[in-house]
């Protein structure tokens, strides 16, 4: 059995989720007996090991005249393109996200092999991203919508998010699998270090709540900002933030944190994407971790706190109550939604103020809070190792291969 991914994340340029779950999944496929993978992906990666080749694809120098938000599309299928036209001697191709979406359409269509796609967002569910796109996003929609559908099966991370494709897609049942995102335990693990702490400025003697994310609407970072308001001021707030999607919402979080830093000296933000080690150890001495998103397919960040022993306070979005036990491993707060906009608060204000309130209890209790981090380490051992993951996929592609 060949695998070929396709990807715009894998190390060393991983963002986000889709990265991580990339850059784990294969590494365990090619450890499986009789199993190869080869990642073509965005960069210029150059990997040979024993089951496992990676190579990365500069964008081409096409001289694009298009505005700059929509070239960002174009440039994504000129390279699209370049994956399908390098010859391919796999079995089945695997994309994802929709960046490599029109490749692994491509490559089904001109090599005869089957096509899985695994969801780990969902555009229809990201309006805001025209902010960014413009007319790009409702390019990146339709190729999406379209892979989707030709697909001979979709992975999604979380049950939550399998409802959603058959909400917004014309696909039958069958061909959804739910393969939950997961994690390395030896990887992510509790670490002893505070020599990040010391780095950025956190004052080890003091609690601190944490946020790791981009600067997206999706990740609701500026919710907890005005969270933070109402914190407990014994605590400090720590928030690793960078890469915003547009200038808007950069814009809009300088002015929350500079407000925030008005009312309270204790508010440090990291704006550089922090190396995985040193993230290590910001989850490990964090007292709380908080997920505020307002759309989550999976929310990975959760299981990292996790698998380092730390509570987590997070929204009851998407896939996040798969991973966080209410009450066992953390906290959720319920968001209200917009009818006419569902992944946005209809009460920000309340929202804002839920989040303080649910960190606050776990600041007010240290003893329940390591109960919780103790918990949330137990299900990240029990419930979501990489190795699982990948041969539960390994068997939807020899299914897939069987029946062609």
């Amino acid at each position: 059995m060949k695998a070929l991914f396709l990807t715009n994340e894998y190390p060393p340029h991983v963002y986000g989720g889709a990265g991580v779950h990339v850059e784990f999944l294969t590494r365990e496929l090619s450890k499986l007996p009789q199993t190869d993978v080869e990642v073509r992906a965005f960069g210029d990666q150059d990997v040979a090991e024993p089951h496992l080749r990676v190579r990365g694809f500069a964008e081409p120098d096409l001289a694009w005249t298009a505005p700059q938000n929509v070239r960002g599309v174009f440039g994504t299928f000129a390279r699209d393109i370049a994956w399908a036209g390098q010859d391919v001697d796999a079995d089945v191709v695997h994309c994802h996200t929709w960046y490599a979406h029109l490749g692994g359409i491509l490559v089904k269509l001109a090599y005869g092999i089957p096509l899985i796609v695994t969801v780990h967002s969902l555009e229809p569910l990201r309006p805001w991203k025209r902010e960014q796109l413009a007319g790009g996003y409702d390019l990146s929609s339709w190729i999406e919508r379209t892979a989707l559908q030709m697909a001979d099966a979709v992975i999604a991370v979380s049950h939550g998010t399998r409802t959603d494709v058959l909400r917004l897609f014309d696909i039958q049942p069958e061909r959804v699998h739910v393969i939950h995102n997961g994690i390395d335990p030896e990887l992510y693990r509790a670490s002893d270090s505070v020599d990040a702490l010391l780095a950025y400025g956190i004052d080890p003697k003091r609690p601190y709540v944490l946020f790791v994310g981009r600067i997206t609407r999706q990740k609701g970072i500026v919710h907890l900002v005005r969270a933070a308001h109402q914190i407990d001021p014994s605590a400090q707030v720590v928030l690793c933030a960078g890469a915003p999607d547009t200038p808007e919402i950069a814009a809009e979080m300088e002015a929350a944190v500079g407000h925030l830093q008005q009312a309270r000296a204790d508010v440090l933000w990291v704006r550089e994407m922090v190396p995985r080690e040193r993230v290590i150890e910001l989850y490990t001495h964090a007292a709380v971790f908080c997920c505020p998103s307002i759309y989550e397919p999976f929310g990975i960040i959760n299981l990292e706190a996790m698998a380092c022993g730390t509570a987590v306070v997070a929204s009851a979005v998407g896939g996040i109550p798969e991973v966080v036990v209410d009450g066992e491993t953390g906290l959720l707060v319920h968001l209200e939604q917009q009818p006419e906009s569902p992944f946005e608060a209809r009460h920000p204000e309340r929202f804002s103020t839920d989040l303080a309130s649910a960190i606050n209890v776990l600041l007010g209790d240290p003893a329940r809070r390591q109960a919780m981090g103790r918990a949330g380490r137990q299900r990240v051992e029990a419930q979501f190792s990489w190795g699982a993951i990948a041969r539960r996929t390994r068997e939807v592609y020899a299914a897939l291969v069987e029946a062609a």
